[in-house]
């Protein structure tokens, strides 16, 4: 659809779901409508069986974490229309303690994703019937995909030979981390000097200057000529 069609899909959804929808923008060539958390539900029942729109489709639904922001995380719902073939882009924000609405009743299968979300980011879904744990194992601590959470999480699994059993354990790491350049990988090398190896300090002992012996082997072969 071109910009002007889809400024006047906003326009239309905005004068028709009594102020749902706070803004929107277009980005990428698609519609994005920035709405209100507590008017999810009745919004997206809108979009999906209103003849201008007919989304009837729920792509995805997601989390996006930004902590600095006072309501630290966004939901995003992602239509499509296979009649009008479009797409469109809803967002709502809130934070670890405010639940959104779940919507469920609009598209049964929000019902999976709302628990991704739950479990990878901690949103909450008011009115989701199996609101647990989807891709992350039994007895899991926090939610992996926050920013603040670690890289290296918390805990650690094993199997238990004596035990016969999975168990865990705190994560512990075998060596400090550390940094690695990986520009050159001839640093090791003492003798002599290759390509890429300008920003190593040249040894004390040891060091050949390669193109010098080079350009001098082929002077001696031309004057032996």
């Amino acid at each position: 659809m071109s910009e002007e069609s889809l400024s006047d899909l906003a326009e239309h959804v905005q004068e028709n779901t009594g102020g749902a929808v706070i803004s929107y923008e277009l980005d990428k060539g698609e519609l994005v409508l920035n709405a209100k958390r507590e008017s999810i539900e009745p919004l997206l029942q809108y979009l999906r069986d209103d003849r201008e729109c007919y989304f009837k489709t729920l792509i995805d639904l997601c989390g996006v974490d930004f902590p600095d922001r006072e309501e630290r995380f966004e939901v995003v719902y992602l239509l499509l229309s296979v009649s009008l073939n479009q797409r469109i882009r809803v967002k709502v924000s809130t934070t670890e303690d405010i639940a959104v609405p779940s919507v469920t009743d609009v598209y049964s299968a929000a019902g999976w994703y709302e628990r991704e979300a739950w479990d990878l980011y901690g949103i909450m879904f008011d009115g989701n019937p199996d609101l647990r744990r989807i891709l992350t194992d039994y007895g899991f601590e926090g939610h992996p995909l926050r920013k603040d959470f670690p890289l290296t999480g918390y805990v650690e699994l094993r199997y238990d030979n004596e035990l016969k059993r999975v168990v865990y354990e705190p994560v512990k790491l075998t060596q400090d981390f550390r940094r690695f350049d990986f520009l050159s990988p001839w640093e090791g090398l003492t003798d002599m000097q290759l390509p890429g190896d300008e920003k190593v300090v040249k040894p004390a002992y040891g060091y050949r200057d390669v193109h010098k012996e080079v350009l001098a082997s082929e002077k001696k072969a031309g004057g032996a000529k």
